[in-house]
Parts: structure tokens; C-alpha cells; sequence
């Protein structure tokens, strides 16, 4: 059985199969890491998405100032 350190609280956690939170330890800790990520206080890096709507208006935006 393979133990390593559960995300949130570093204690151990079984990655094995029959730890239905793995990697982490509890149901708690799994939860505390979930809130991290709705509370954006947890980010993967990159850029900046912009929606469809937004990026149509700039680029007709861009095409009248060419045009100028």
C-alpha cells in the first residue's frame, strides 16, 4: 500500500484503490481543497480567456481603424 502526503493537511493517505478521497485523506480534506479552488484562490497559469463576443467586437474595432 502506497502512502504519501494528502494535499491539504500533509498527513498520510493511501493511494490505494479502496481510499475513495485519494490522494487525499478524508472527505474533509478533499472539500477544503475544493472551496481553495471555487474561491479561486488556487489558479492553473495562463493567459487571460476572453469570451467570443468580446474578441468580435475588437477585432471589428481593429478592422474600422484599418480601414481609416
Amino acid at each position: 500500500m502506497t502512502q504519501v502526503p494528502c494535499p491539504t493537511c500533509r498527513g498520510p493517505s493511501s493511494l490505494n484503490r479502496t481510499n475513495r478521497w485519494r490522494p487525499f485523506c478524508s472527505e474533509r480534506c478533499r472539500l477544503v481543497d475544493l472551496d481553495g479552488w471555487l474561491a479561486e484562490r488556487f489558479v492553473i497559469a495562463g493567459e487571460d480567456a476572453q469570451d467570443d463576443a468580446s474578441t468580435d467586437a475588437e477585432e471589428a474595432e481593429q478592422e474600422r481603424a484599418d480601414d481609416a
